[in-house]
């Protein structure tokens, strides 16, 4: 079962148990991947699906930040829940000892040895973890190993 197929199921099961909170969620989701749908005139495959799940996620993590910020903890928490639901669809997160790891081999890989080379790390990086791990935790941990 793909991604789409996975959030249609999860969808109707959530109108069944009456999650209302669950049911919005996915929804949110489901309309930015339809809406992308509409522009490209064809279906998703998994790993744009995951770019959409990732982009969602990192939207609400900026959100959450500003919220907390100003004090709006009904939002944040709001947010967190979104958060949490959507990262079900994500596959398992790399920890930061994996992420350091995957960076050490890529920029060995790419004969990277100073900041100014971080482009070239980053583009053969992102691909190795994408969907696994936040693009924030990999920049530093490239900046970490660049020094």
């Amino acid at each position: 079962m793909n991604l789409s197929e996975r959030l249609n199921e999860d969808m109707k099961q959530a109108m069944k148990s009456k999650d209302k909170f669950k049911l919005s969620t996915i929804r949110m989701v489901r309309s930015t991947i339809k809406n992308l749908e509409i522009d490209l005139k064809r279906a998703l495959d998994d790993n744009e699906v995951l770019d959409i799940l990732s982009r969602e996620i990192k939207q609400r993590k900026d959100a959450l930040q500003e919220f907390e910020k100003a004090g709006r903890d009904e939002l944040a928490a709001t947010n967190k829940a979104e958060i949490e639901i959507i990262q079900e669809y994500l596959p398992e997160q790399l920890s930061e000892e994996e992420i350091q790891v995957i960076v050490q081999q890529t920029i060995q890989e790419t004969g990277a040895s100073s900041k100014s080379e971080m482009g070239k790390v980053m583009s053969a990086l992102m691909p190795k973890v994408k969907g696994r791990a936040d693009g924030k935790l990999v920049n530093q941990a490239v900046l970490k190993f660049l020094q």
